[in-house]
């Protein structure tokens, strides 16, 4: 852009100048312009300045604009050098910018500066700087001004006190926050919706109900009375109470049926669901996906497709719901399907989301073609990889059979988080690849990232299936001295699974013996399986009948203790067992396995 000093463009007039620099597109073009200023002098006319300022310093969309701003107002106004009393206004312009913006630690360096200047600060300054703080999560700070506005007078503002239980309630001191609400001589709907939507959030919603009773009707408002909805609607226990809120309503808005919709969905009462959604006077978007997922939680994808066809108008969301109930309910060529509509609709790009259902239905299909279309798709959008993108495709390719696209995907990352470890690792294990899914425990160990309880899962799962005794000892060590991570049930039946296969039966079963956690029948069924392979049979006819009265209807207790008979000739025990599988109607679940061929995937079935 370039700038005219000619008739046109006056020097003098402050809206054609102001109108000027709205009309900047990089900080260049503000360059010239601020050098204009200086040299006709311009910049010292305190009205041209004080419109710069108000104009500009909040401008988010273009930040070399706010930029500019607040340099003319440190250069023009933040000292006064005739002695006068400073007018906070247009601090507090400059303090907003940054309290409502990207940095708003700024406010308080502001605030800080402002107090040094002798410029008076105002309830509005003063509220700005409580939101940085709690922007920031700030609670010393915070409190260091809530004992300011005690010293200076001003404590009894109910604006000010507002701010403060806000303050209190967003850094998750709630005790706080009832203590200044409580010594309020005067409170308005701010104050008790501040305090109610607070517990809800702290998951207190007896206490948020009791003070919802205590509110004075006239103070209630759609905020009041939509908190308790939303809070009650979260427990099994409470929707019920939710409900009898929303009869009582004087008036209700989309929030309200949303979250009455949402709450009936959650514990699985669709059809309470569905009738309010046919009769709610206007849906939304947010409507149509709370239905959508419910369907689909519930098994009821029919039902859900249906609807989504229904829908006036769809989102990235509906379509996200939309896929998600598909793949739950492992339709997953029809999800991929639903992905293919979208991208055909000119309005409408996927979102991480999107990409993250349809890498995980390419991954339960297997095929290796169909992922790496997917990549090139996410790489040719430029999707960045350092979230649970990243993670899904990682783990797409490991269950698509090339463990080398999976660790090219992961090499590729720079900023790894312990997900994508976690995602490479199991990658590794179901892949046989026990030693190097060691390896990168040992190379997390060398960095700075913390192992989860996840990644060990991961690593003794991979020790289990390549045999590496001494391995999974180590890791189960490291995990429970180095990392202080309790083991749970699924690094328990690792370790079992380790010490069984590898023969160890009885140290396998003392190990289950002295569990802190009652074992489940994951954990006998492995142990079971190992005494068939080493021919322990007593310890393992023990097992399988003690998991037949615990879990009788699952066929493979009754598969292995069949198999157990066969190969020690009780052929008489053989024919109990099936007709006991016969009487309870119990069907061996047929092995299953797919390869893709030609573009085309094969399943084959074996009984």
């Amino acid at each position: 852009m370039l700038v005219f000093a000619h008739s046109q463009h006056p020097w003098s007039s402050i809206s054609p100048t102001i109108h000027l620099l709205g009309t900047c597109k990089t900080s260049d073009d503000v360059n010239k312009i601020h050098a204009r200023l200086i040299t006709t002098g311009f910049i010292k006319n305190p009205n041209l300045t004080t419109r710069i300022v108000l104009a500009f310093a909040s401008s988010s969309r273009r930040p070399f604009l706010a930029e500019f701003a607040r340099c003319v107002f440190f250069h023009e106004h933040h000292v006064s050098s005739s002695g006068e009393v400073k007018d906070p206004f247009l601090w507090n312009a400059v303090i907003k910018s940054h309290s409502h913006g990207v940095d708003p630690i700024k406010a308080l360096s502001l605030f800080c500066l402002m107090l040094e200047n002798g410029v008076p600060v105002d309830r509005f300054s003063l509220s700005l700087v409580l939101k940085a703080c709690s922007r920031l999560g700030f609670v010393k700070e915070g409190m260091q001004i809530h004992g300011f506005l005690i010293k200076n007078g001003t404590w009894s503002d109910l604006f000010l006190q507002n701010c403060l239980i806000g303050l209190y309630i967003k850094c998750g001191c709630l005790g706080f926050a009832r203590q200044v609400f409580d010594r309020m001589p005067q409170r308005d709907s701010v104050s008790y919706n501040s305090m109610i939507d607070g517990y809800v959030k702290c998951g207190l919603v007896e206490s948020a109900g009791e003070l919802f009773d205590l509110m004075p009707r006239e103070k209630r408002n759609l905020i009041s009375w939509n908190s308790m909805i939303g809070g009650y609607a979260q427990t099994a226990d409470g929707v019920n109470v939710a409900s009898k809120l929303f009869d009582e309503m004087p008036e209700k808005d989309l929030i309200s049926w949303n979250s009455m919709i949402g709450g009936y969905v959650k514990h699985g009462r669709i059809e309470d669901a569905k009738g309010l959604f046919d009769v709610m006077p206007r849906r939304d978007v947010v409507t149509w996906a709370i239905m959508i997922d419910g369907y689909g939680k519930l098994g009821l994808v029919h039902q859900a497709k249906t609807l989504f066809d229904q829908m006036p108008h769809r989102d990235v969301v509906a379509y996200n719901s939309m896929m998600s109930g598909y793949v739950q309910n492992r339709y997953h060529m029809e999800a991929l399907e639903v992905f293919n509509d979208m991208e055909k609709e000119s309005h409408l790009s996927p979102d991480e989301t999107t990409l993250v259902v349809a890498l995980s239905a390419v991954a339960q299909l297997g095929r290796l073609s169909k992922a790496i279309d997917m990549h090139l798709y996410i790489v040719e959008k430029q999707f960045l990889l350092s979230g649970k993108l990243g993670v899904a495709l990682i783990d797409m390719y490991s269950k698509c059979g090339s463990i080398q696209h999976a660790m090219r995907v992961f090499e590729g990352i720079e900023s790894k988080s312990i997900d994508h470890w976690n995602a490479m690792i199991g990658g590794l294990a179901v892949h046989g690849l026990g030693e190097s899914a060691f390896d990168m425990l040992l190379q997390i160990e060398r960095s700075s990232i913390k192992p989860d309880h996840i990644t060990f899962v991961g690593v003794l799962n991979a020790c289990s299936h390549s045999g590496l005794v001494k391995e999974g000892l180590l890791c189960f060590e490291l995990m429970r001295r180095k990392h202080k991570i309790e083991p749970r049930l699924q690094h328990y039946g690792c370790m079992v699974d380790i010490l069984a296969r590898s023969g160890s039966i009885e140290l396998a079963k003392n190990l289950i013996e002295e569990m802190p956690i009652e074992p489940n029948d994951v954990i006998w069924r492995t142990f079971l399986t190992a005494c068939s392979h080493h021919k322990e049979f007593e310890t393992g006819e023990l097992v399988a009948k003690h998991l037949i009265l615990q879990a009788g209807y699952n066929p493979s207790s009754y598969v292995l203790l069949s198999n157990m008979y066969a190969s020690n000739g009780m052929w008489k025990d053989v024919r109990r067992v099936r007709t006991m599988m016969k009487e309870k109607k119990i069907e061996k679940t047929p092995g299953c396995s797919w390869i893709e061929l030609d573009g085309r995937v094969h399943e084959f079935l074996c009984r």
